[in-house]
């Protein structure tokens, strides 16, 4: 274990979907045994944690996120053995393992849903959320993230239990004390194993008040969080960071405030939200507006500067893919990956990198419905259908939108199902595999890869990036993105080209005193006139 404190704080963390990443036994399903087998990859990227995602038993409802045994690996993944092999293997690099913690709900075929649905005396009862019909049908009008009501009739006692994603995934009860001493014991059963924290899957949630409507955020949610902190990781120096849909500045304050005791950092996603309508779903899109990113980023480096941590992310396996999506990932793919990689490392908080990122991946574009797998994707073509969209607008959606976008097979090297599996894999391989891959990366010293490499270095050298004020410059710029960090004797400024035109920046007060790293390999120093080609990005050092 590190000794460090804070030790994450300096470090990068690359999440892997273990489904996709890569197959051992050509089964098509991607497996522990898999990961072991990709260490030196991760290493020589430079990375020092990975995020594993559910590797748990479970039905795959939801790939993994509907958990039927905490302390059991599903067994096309592999063994518990594998599990420890890769905990020990991944040290022996400098690598630490965190798991994804999925505590607001099971799968339906845990044990403890199993008895709780038998009768209403039993004993597991009340680790769910039951409640009787109002006038023959649903208690309230809560609704399932996935689409459709929040509540699911059971016959045996004639009873709804809540389920804010799949009706196979039933909500646990955080106020059953009971509920939640076995979920202490899930996570010290775990840091005995060796790993070194966990990200906690809408860990906003388990605070909900469903009589009163409440879902985020509820009355009692920090007290449960501080709970566990003092009853589990709490009592070591490991990483814990929350997935928080809903937080505020002061929501994010509190989570990630180390004084308020409850976890290191937040995902916060009010970013990933400004291309769609306002007031609709997510599939209702709209363009990037820059000045709106510009905005909501400057709000959270400023509000937690010296009072919380952020994480800093484009991409994870609930998101399309960012190149596709606030990029080009056409003409000027590899240039809008680099500079969106660019803009993001030169912010304070700790940096995630999603599996595929770092070579420029892209949405898959399937055309087809069938070639959506996903669970929220299907349910979501049925309510949109019943809401009267059409197909051709559904299906465009899903290609900018959908989570099975992020979920395609790691696209390793140009052989077929591109390296990821002997075998037709459980999921489409992106059609761009033969173009977009780690082969071909490795081979191109002017490499996405390479980019990610040398902004890794970059971070780790220098403390600005760590410490650092951040300072918003050229607020109203409709086309590039610029700020100041600034630490000590040290300061930098980043400027990003958003658009596919060439653009000009005025910095005339500021003087560039070195380029520290660059999309293109020309840049100029001028900051009172600075041009910016398509895409163009640098971090400078300035006087």
């Amino acid at each position: 274990m590190r000794k460090e404190k804070n030790w994450w704080k300096n470090s990068i963390i690359y999440e892997v979907y273990p489904k996709s990443f890569q197959d051992s036994n050509d089964d098509g399903i991607g497996d522990i045994p898999g990961i072991i087998a990709r260490l030196d990859y991760l290493n020589y990227l430079g990375i020092d944690v990975i995020w594993l995602c559910p590797v748990y038993e479970s039905p795959q409802v939801d790939n993994g996120y509907d958990i039927s045994d905490y302390t059991k690996i599903f067994k096309p993944y592999g063994t518990m053995e594998d599990m420890e092999k890769l905990i020990h293997k991944s040290k022996n690099f400098g690598i630490e393992i965190i798991m994804d913690l999925v505590v607001n709900h099971t799968s339906n075929e845990h044990e403890w849903f199993r008895e709780s649905k038998k009768n209403k005396s039993n004993k597991f009862r009340d680790f769910y959320i039951w409640r009787e019909a109002v006038n023959g049908d649903v208690p309230n009008d809560l609704q399932s993230n996935f689409g459709g009501s929040a509540w699911k009739y059971d016959k045996t006692t004639d009873e709804f239990y809540l389920h804010f994603y799949s009706d196979k995934q039933p909500d646990l009860n955080w106020k059953n004390l009971k509920m939640r001493k076995e979920i202490w014991k899930i996570i010290n059963f775990w840091i005995d194993k060796g790993i070194s924290g966990f990200r906690m899957d809408v860990i906003d949630l388990i605070g909900k008040e469903p009589d009163k409507m409440i879902k985020e955020n509820g009355p009692h949610l920090h007290e449960y969080l501080h709970e566990m902190y003092e009853n589990t990781y709490g009592k070591y120096n490991l990483m814990t960071v929350g997935e928080t849909w809903g937080a505020s500045i002061e929501e994010g304050i509190h989570y990630s405030n180390p004084d308020c005791r409850e976890l290191s950092m937040i995902f916060q996603f009010e970013h990933m939200q400004l291309d769609k309508i306002s007031g609709k779903s997510r599939w209702d899109l709209k363009t990037l507006d820059l000045l709106e990113l510009k905005e909501v980023f400057s709000k959270w480096q400023t509000g937690l500067f010296d009072k919380g941590w952020n994480s800093l992310f484009w991409n994870n396996h609930d998101l399309p893919r960012i190149v596709s999506r606030f990029g080009d990932d056409s003409t000027f793919r590899i240039e809008s990956a680099k500079m969106l990689a660019t803009l993001l490392y030169g912010m304070q908080g700790t940096p995630f990198i999603y599996q595929g990122e770092e070579i420029g991946m892209t949405n898959a574009h399937f055309d087809h419905l069938e070639d959506y797998v996903d669970v929220e994707t299907q349910n979501i073509y049925k309510q949109r259908i019943a809401q009267g969209f059409s197909h051709e607008n559904i299906i465009n959606s899903f290609k900018k939108k959908a989570r099975d976008n992020a979920r395609t097979p790691m696209q390793w090297d140009s052989t077929l199902f591109s390296g990821f599996s002997n075998t037709d894999p459980w999921m489409k391989v992106n059609k761009n595999y033969q173009e977009i891959n780690v082969e071909n990366s490795l081979k191109d010293g002017d490499s996405i890869f390479y980019y990610y490499k040398k902004l890794i270095k970059l971070r780790k050298k220098n403390d600005v990036f760590i410490y650092g004020k951040y300072e918003l410059m050229d607020k109203n710029n409709p086309f590039v993105y610029s700020y100041k960090r600034v630490y000590t004797h040290d300061s930098i400024l980043v400027a990003a080209n958003f658009t596919s035109k060439i653009t000009t920046l005025d910095l005339v007060n500021e003087k560039a005193q070195e380029i520290l790293i660059s999309n293109y390999a020309d840049s100029s120093y001028d900051l009172s006139n600075l041009t910016l080609r398509p895409y163009e990005s640098i971090i400078f050092r300035i006087r």
